[in-house]
């Protein structure tokens, strides 16, 4: 109750009590906790998926709200007309004091780590991020997607990035959108050692989730020189080049001290798009700069899964109108946990690549090769002699024995690997197999 009377003075005490205790008698909102430490969050409905009460009508109830958000979401929800016209409040990113100022609470943040945390911990940046680069690239893309509103099914999105097959009756935008984020994904994991809080990468970044996507080509990965509005806003950000390259700095600077991982990420869902640095596809760009981070301490990816497009779109507008971060901080918590929920199974099933066989995992495809397209050849005796020509001799044993195992498991299903065809195997295997 404080800190909502705090952000609106201009709202009575009793007005505000009143409000909150007929939501709690309603049913919509649920209270816990008593004096200071209350709080109340949505709870489902019977008869429906989202807040029964007016104001918050279309967000969805089973995301948990402080009263702080859910005060938030009593204004956005008014219609724009009714909302105050504001523009860039410079002091929201000058107050900003990194490892002082914390949007993520110490609590939050031990949450966030406790819920993201994974056995790679403490290995090189970027060995988590790799191991599930291909489920990454169709999750992250399709959410992220999603979230402008493109219609492509996650089954689609696997399609197209794991096939290159185009879902039918799709419109060009939105299939080069999807192409885009499994470009600007690849980007980032495979250049996560020199990748940083920088002009180059949040430009790079950009250019490859704008490429083929705005009207003026000029505009993909530079900073904007020219006004832009936000759509179903009273919020204009900045229109003089000059203020926003000197914010940008300001903003790098800030992110760039930022200890903690998630304060960071949320930093950067929180100033990016407010600035609007870009033409377009602002949003989209903060989305995986937040990332950067994550993939850096091998933490689980932020996906955005199963995030509704409305709650995103009235968090952030909470932060354009009314610079608070109380609505995206809810947000991004829950959608974390979404996210972790999904990864951290993942991880557990993948298999932990043998490094002798990653190693030298070239050396044995062409041996087997050799093996096979050979056949007057006694196998052990080719294995043997491959193995001490090229191989170092401490290794040699156990290469040895891994070849012999690869032979051993041959099999039609696999020969693709090696370059072999059905025939070349049926005939090694008339003359080798009794």
């Amino acid at each position: 109750m404080s800190g909502l009377l705090e952000a609106h003075p201009g709202v009575a005490r009793r007005t505000a009590q009143r409000w909150l205790a007929n939501l709690v008698e309603s049913g919509s909102v649920k209270a816990q906790g008593e004096g200071r430490a209350r709080r109340y969050f949505g709870v489902i409905s019977q008869s429906s998926d989202f807040i029964s009460h007016a104001d918050l009508d279309g967000f969805p109830t089973f995301i948990p709200l402080s009263a702080d958000s859910l005060d938030i979401l009593a204004y956005i929800d008014q219609p724009t007309e009714a909302r105050n016209p504001v523009g860039y409040q410079l002091d929201f990113l000058d107050a900003y004091r990194p490892n002082v100022t914390w949007y993520l609470s110490a609590p939050l943040r031990r949450q966030l780590h406790k819920m993201g945390s994974t056995t790679d911990i403490g290995e090189p940046a970027g060995t988590y991020s790799r191991a599930i680069l291909n489920r990454l690239l169709i999750d992250l893309s399709w959410a992220s997607s999603h979230l402008e509103g493109n219609t492509y099914s996650r089954l689609d999105t696997r399609e197209l990035i794991e096939q290159g097959k185009a879902a039918s009756g799709k419109a060009a935008i939105e299939t080069q959108m999807i192409l885009n984020h499994k470009t600007a994904i690849e980007l980032l994991v495979e250049n996560i050692n020199s990748a940083e809080f920088n002009r180059y990468t949040l430009m790079n970044l950009h250019s490859a989730l704008a490429e083929n996507l705005l009207p003026n080509p000029s505009d993909e990965g530079r900073i904007r020189l020219h006004p832009v509005d936000i759509g179903k806003s009273a919020y204009r950000p900045l229109s003089t080049p000059q203020q926003i390259n000197e914010m940008l700095d300001m903003l790098l600077n800030k992110v760039n001290q930022i200890e903690d991982p998630f304060e960071q990420s949320f930093f950067t869902m929180v100033h990016l798009p407010y600035l609007q640095p870009f033409a377009d596809i602002n949003k989209r760009t903060s989305r995986l700069a937040a990332n950067l981070p994550l993939f850096h301490a091998n933490l689980c990816p932020l996906t955005f899964l199963d995030v509704p497009e409305q709650a995103y779109s009235r968090a952030t507008l909470g932060v354009y109108e009314m610079t608070r971060v109380e609505l995206l901080r809810d947000l991004y918590v829950w959608a974390y946990e979404r996210s972790t929920q999904e990864y951290l199974a993942i991880k557990q099933n993948l298999a932990e690549p043998d490094p002798l066989r990653l190693e030298w995992r070239d050396f044995i495809k062409q041996a087997i090769r050799e093996i096979i397209t050979r056949p007057e050849l006694d196998p052990l005796s080719c294995i043997q002699q491959k193995v001490a020509a090229s191989i170092p001799e401490p290794q040699q044993e156990a290469l040895q024995a891994l070849v012999v195992e690869e032979l051993r498991r041959l099999h039609e299903g696999v020969l693709a690997r090696y370059g072999l065809r059905p025939s070349e195997y049926s005939t090694w295997k008339t003359i080798h197999i009794h």
